[in-house]
């Protein structure tokens, strides 16, 4: 039985990577923590500016921490005790990065990001803005096409996040996501990142576990 579900992940990994490249992004699989790291070392050097997107994987992977420690110029979102003023500058600073640093809430088959924000500063410069964005997603993130993609995110990413953030939304309570007018709603922007004019802006990692949402 390991056998085989090693042998899916392969063939699953043939043909992201060749799905991704159709749509000029790069992608890449790593098995754990410490390959990523490894792999983040050889970014993170020469004062780059980097941003990063609100993410529980970069959190559970101990990315924030690892990037503080870097030899980088930092637009560090999770500082303690900043206002929300000041937050949102960061948010906009974030424009102007060497590198962003984030997750996302499903990818597909077929070589396209699919994301959801409230702010919408992630998405905003996911899509442009930094010079190199670099996407890291745990496998749980895969889906077969664009209707099991934003299932999941109707699902799973958006009330999962919404109960992580204390937010009083009707999906905290049935699990789903209910096209609310909420004021404290977070998935006011749905986006789809496909094929992309600027090759290889794009690239992303995938993780060999289960992680976010």
């Amino acid at each position: 039985m390991e056998k085989n579900l090693e042998t899916l992940l392969r063939i699953k990994e043939t043909q992201l990577i060749k799905a991704f490249e159709a749509n000029n992004m790069t992608c890449l699989f790593v098995k754990d923590k410490e390959e990523l790291m490894h792999y983040l070392r050889g970014v993170l050097n020469l004062q780059k500016k980097v941003a990063v997107g609100g993410s529980v994987t970069l959190n559970q992977l101990g990315v924030i921490d690892f990037i503080r420690e870097s030899d980088v110029d930092f637009i560090d979102r999770y500082e303690e005790g900043i206002s929300r003023d000041e937050m949102m500058n960061r948010f906009r600073e974030g424009f102007f990065a060497d590198l962003l640093i984030t997750s996302t809430n499903a990818l597909t088959m077929d070589g396209c990001l699919y994301n959801v924000d409230g702010t919408g500063n992630r998405v905003a410069a996911m899509i442009f803005g930094p010079k190199e964005v670099i996407v890291i997603a745990g496998l749980n993130k895969i889906c077969q096409d664009e209707e099991e993609a934003i299932a999941h995110i109707r699902g799973c990413s958006a009330p999962a996040n919404a109960m992580r953030l204390n937010k009083k939304t009707p999906c905290v309570k049935t699990g789903q996501c209910n096209d609310c007018h909420s004021t404290d709603r977070i998935c006011s922007s749905y986006v789809k990142l496909a094929y992309q004019g600027q090759v290889n802006r794009i690239k992303v990692i995938i993780i060999e576990e289960n992680l976010g949402y």
